[in-house]
C-alpha cells in the first residue's frame, strides 16, 4: 500500500495540498496531537477539504478534542484513539501529582535548590490516608488511579454519567456531580475534552468544594477555569493542585506559575518509552484493521453503536 506523508508545513498548505492529485486516493490517515502545530485541528474546515476516499483516521493519542468527531461522522469517517496504552503512565502522574499537591512539595523542592532549605514559605502538608478522593471520569485512567489511590489508604468515590459495573467500579462509590464537589478532599478529573465538559470546574464547581481542597488535573487543561481555579487558590479554598495540562498549552496562566503551591507539569502523562510504544502498537494495529476494511480497534466511543 502506497503512503504519503506531510512532515513540515502549515495549515493552509496542506490545506492546498489535500486537493492535490497526490492525495485523491488516500483512504487512511495517521495523525497525532503533535500534528496540530503544523496542519491545526482537524476541525470542520479540514474535514470538508479530504478527499472522498478517505475512511479511516488513526489518531495517535488517548485524547482527541482536536478532532471535529460530528463532521467526521457526518462524512463516514471512522475514528480511533489510543485509550487503554495509556491508562497506566497517565494515572502515575496523577498520583504523582497529588501527593506532591498534599504536601505542596514545589516549596521545599526549589528552595533546597536555591541554599534555603525547606524555604521561607514551608508549611505541613497532609497524608493521603482516610482522604476521601473523588475521581471525575471513571474510565481506564480513572480506574487506574483509583487502584493506585487505595494502596495509600484512600477511599474512593466517582462521578460518570453513568454508573459503572461492580467489578469496574472496584468498590468505589457512585454519587452525583454535586456530592463529589462537596465531600471530596481531592478531586481528579480524568474526562475526555468535549462541549459538554469545557470549564466544568469553574468559580460556581469551586464555591461548592470542601474547604483546602486539592485539585489534580491529568485530563486536559480547558476542563477548568484556569483564572477561577487561581481565585481559589487567593481565597484559600484550593490547598494546593496538581497540573499536568493547560488550557492554552503550552501557554500557563501566570497565576499558576508564581503559586509555589501548584505542582505544575508540562504535560508529561505518556511520555514514557514503554507507553509511547504501546501507543504506537496499537495505532499500527488500527491502520491494519482499516486497511483489511475491518472495525476499528478503539473506534471513539461517540462513533459506537
Amino acid at each position: 500500500m502506497a503512503y504519503q506523508e506531510y512532515p513540515t508545513g502549515a495549515r493552509e498548505d496542506f490545506l492546498t495540498q489535500l486537493s492535490s492529485p497526490s492525495y485523491s486516493n488516500i483512504l487512511i490517515i495517521y495523525r497525532s496531537n503533535d500534528s496540530t502545530a503544523i496542519t491545526g485541528p482537524f476541525d470542520a474546515e479540514l474535514i470538508s477539504r479530504l478527499p472522498p476516499s478517505l475512511k479511516y483516521i488513526t489518531h495517535n493519542g488517548a485524547g482527541y478534542d482536536n478532532i471535529d468527531i460530528p463532521a467526521c461522522t457526518s462524512r463516514d469517517i471512522k475514528v480511533s484513539s489510543t485509550p487503554i496504552a495509556v491508562n497506566e503512565a497517565t494515572a502515575d502522574v496523577a498520583i504523582f501529582l497529588m501527593l506532591g499537591a498534599l504536601r505542596r512539595i514545589t516549596i521545599p523542592f526549589q528552595a533546597v535548590r536555591q541554599g534555603q532549605w525547606r524555604g521561607k514559605t514551608f508549611g505541613l502538608g497532609h497524608d493521603p490516608k482516610g482522604k476521601i478522593l473523588g475521581i471525575l471520569g471513571m474510565g481506564g485512567i480513572g480506574q487506574a488511579v483509583a487502584t493506585r489511590a487505595k494502596a495509600f489508604g484512600m477511599t474512593i468515590q466517582y462521578h460518570n454519567r453513568n454508573p459503572l459495573p461492580k467489578h469496574e467500579a472496584q468498590g468505589a462509590e457512585y454519587v452525583s456531580f454535586d456530592e463529589l464537589l462537596a465531600t471530596s478532599d481531592v478531586l481528579s478529573l480524568n474526562l475526555a475534552l468535549n462541549k459538554s465538559t469545557r470549564h466544568i470546574i469553574s468559580a460556581a464547581e469551586f464555591a461548592k468544594m470542601k474547604d483546602g481542597i486539592i485539585i489534580v488535573n491529568t485530563a486536559r487543561g480547558p476542563i477548568i477555569d484556569e483564572a477561577a481555579l487561581v481565585q481559589a487558590l487567593k481565597d484559600g479554598k484550593v490547598f494546593s493542585a496538581g497540573l499536568d495540562v493547560f488550557e492554552e498549552e503550552p501557554k500557563i496562566h501566570p497565576g499558576l506559575i508564581e503559586d509555589e503551591r501548584v505542582v505544575l507539569l508540562p504535560h508529561v502523562g505518556t511520555a514514557t518509552w514503554e507507553t509511547q510504544k504501546d501507543m504506537e502498537l496499537l495505532v499500527l494495529e488500527n491502520l491494519k484493521a482499516a486497511a483489511q476494511g475491518k472495525e476499528l480497534l478503539t473506534l471513539v466511543p461517540e462513533q459506537k453503536r
